[in-house]
């Protein structure tokens, strides 16, 4: 009996198909980065939601702290008002004071 097999690709043809995948998810990783931006910025998305996608981009969490100076960064980088975001500062210490204690 004769076994068909598919011929195996060549070192080349691999290291041109894995160099492939990458460029497509360095544009992946970049378009949703785009989208993220975009949505931290849309005048269509309510403070919270920008504030979160703002967190989620820089890895960093609203500070509870109502003087904390990278409030001033959070507004401009959401394109929300400081008092926006002391807003959603003192909404979120309403629901974490409302939770049940562990």
């Amino acid at each position: 009996m004769a076994t068909e097999t598919a011929p195996r690709p060549s070192a080349t043809e691999l290291i041109q198909s894995h160099r492939a995948r990458i460029a497509l998810q360095e544009a992946e990783r970049v378009q949703q980065r785009r989208e993220d931006l975009e949505a931290q910025h849309s005048d269509r998305n309510p403070p919270d939601v920008r504030i979160r996608m703002w967190e989620k981009l820089h890895g960093l969490r609203l500070p509870s702290d109502a003087s904390h100076p990278i409030l001033d960064v959070i507004a401009v980088g959401t394109r929300l008002s400081l008092d926006e975001v002391r807003d959603e500062q003192r909404a979120r210490l309403a629901r974490r004071a409302a939770e049940p204690a562990k």
